[in-house]
This record gives structure tokens, C-alpha cells and sequence, in this order.
């Protein structure tokens, strides 16, 4: 078994931060259904401004929202442009979908598409 990418949201802005919570992303539960990500999932976490990067788990929020929670709230801050990556491990690589986010809104899609 290896670890590959299972789906991607390139581009999340961080609308809020809380460190008075026990951890995870929240992350508007539109996108992580369009991407592909389950609630309690766990992903990785890329802030573009400070190149921080962490694992946690994600939680489905309200529209347009991606808040970073518990010690991930002092790793960003609001205005800052993340990745987050989800990973599956299987024996060859199977696909992922890459949502790409304006204003924390799918902009444009696109699939890696599975080894042949």
C-alpha cells in the first residue's frame, strides 16, 4: 500500500480562527462534498503565506467558511490562502479531484486521472 492524493482544495482564505477549541479545519461543507472530503477525514493543511503545514481532521462548516481551530489557529490567520489535501492509500494510484477557490468558491475543477 502507498499514499496518494484523494482530492485537493487549492486556494481556501482562512475566514476566521479559533484556538479556544479542541482542534481540526472547519471547512464549508459544500466544498469537502465536492471535493470528495468526509467530516472527521483526516487532511493536511498548507499555508501559502508562511508555508506552515500541518495534519488535522476536517469538520463541515457554513458557506464560505474555513476556520482554523485549537493550535492550528496560531499557524495562520484570517486573509492567509491555504491548500488542503486529503490522502487514500491503495495499491496504485486512483484519481483525485483538485477544486480551485476564488473567494472560498470552486472557480474551476480538474481531475488527476488514475495510473494505467
Amino acid at each position: 500500500m502507498k499514499t496518494y492524493v484523494a482530492a485537493k482544495l487549492h486556494g481556501l482564505v482562512v475566514s476566521s480562527a479559533e484556538i479556544e477549541y479542541s482542534g481540526s479545519a472547519t471547512i464549508d461543507g459544500a466544498l469537502l462534498d465536492a471535493a470528495g472530503i468526509e467530516p472527521y477525514q483526516e487532511v493536511q493543511v498548507i499555508d501559502l503565506q508562511n508555508a506552515n503545514r500541518w495534519t488535522t481532521y476536517a469538520l463541515a462548516g457554513a458557506p464560505g467558511e474555513f476556520q482554523l481551530n485549537g493550535g492550528a489557529a496560531l499557524l495562520g490567520q484570517v486573509g492567509d490562502r491555504c491548500i488542503v489535501i486529503a490522502y487514500q492509500m491503495t495499491e496504485k494510484f486512483e484519481g483525485a479531484k483538485v477544486l480551485f477557490l476564488e473567494g472560498n468558491k470552486v472557480a474551476r475543477v480538474i481531475e488527476y486521472p488514475p495510473a494505467t
